[in-house]
């Protein structure tokens, strides 16, 4: 089941929320930021043991990682990085879709029935809120077509972003990847 939440994603009690991290985990802005605020100390400890695949990147971009939730109502923080958006050509579309992939996929390995996105790449990045809608979307649906028994929500912050989901699940104007 896909439904749509607006608020503050570190106050959601599911199994997992996903990060919209950088690639070396270590807090940031935005989402990012509120989640290390909100997990506490234990969650930046944790981060800084996820070994590093080059210098400075723990998790490069489309992959996926996972810690505890630590002070959070969620069990896990499953950490992803969304591609800067520059135009649309250089593969920004399956780097977001791989960030749902692989954030789907860790939390089926690690028992998740409940997992709460917040909308990636949408900020700083700048993808435009609709495109990334679409991705998101698509991609959470074809996961569950073999997870019916989980449930995905899209935590938006924003009321346009709220808006946005709705309408994408309501007329199912998706795209497939």
């Amino acid at each position: 089941m896909m439904k749509v939440v607006q608020g503050d994603i570190t106050t959601l009690e599911v199994d997992a929320i996903v990060n919209a991290a950088n690639q070396v985990m270590l807090g940031g802005g935005g989402v990012d930021g509120a989640i290390h605020r909100a997990a506490g100390k234990e969650l930046f400890d944790a981060c800084l043991k996820v070994p590093e695949v080059r210098p400075g990147v723990r998790c490069p971009t489309g992959e996926a990682r996972i810690t505890p939730g630590f002070k959070l109502p969620a069990k896990f923080v499953i950490h992803t990085v969304g591609p800067v958006y520059r135009d649309g050509q250089h593969g920004e579309q399956e780097k977001l879709a791989n960030c749902y992939r692989n954030s789907l996929a860790l939390a089926a390995e690690n028992g998740c029935r409940s997992v709460a996105f917040p909308c990636i790449s949408t900020g700083v990045y700048g993808y435009p809120v609709e495109d990334a809608a679409r991705i998101a979307v698509s991609e959470v649906s074809a996961f569950l077509t073999s997870h019916a028994d989980m449930t995905i929500a899209f935590c938006c912050f924003s009321d346009y972003d709220r808006q946005v989901y709705e309408k994408l699940l309501k007329t199912g104007g998706w795209i497939n990847v």
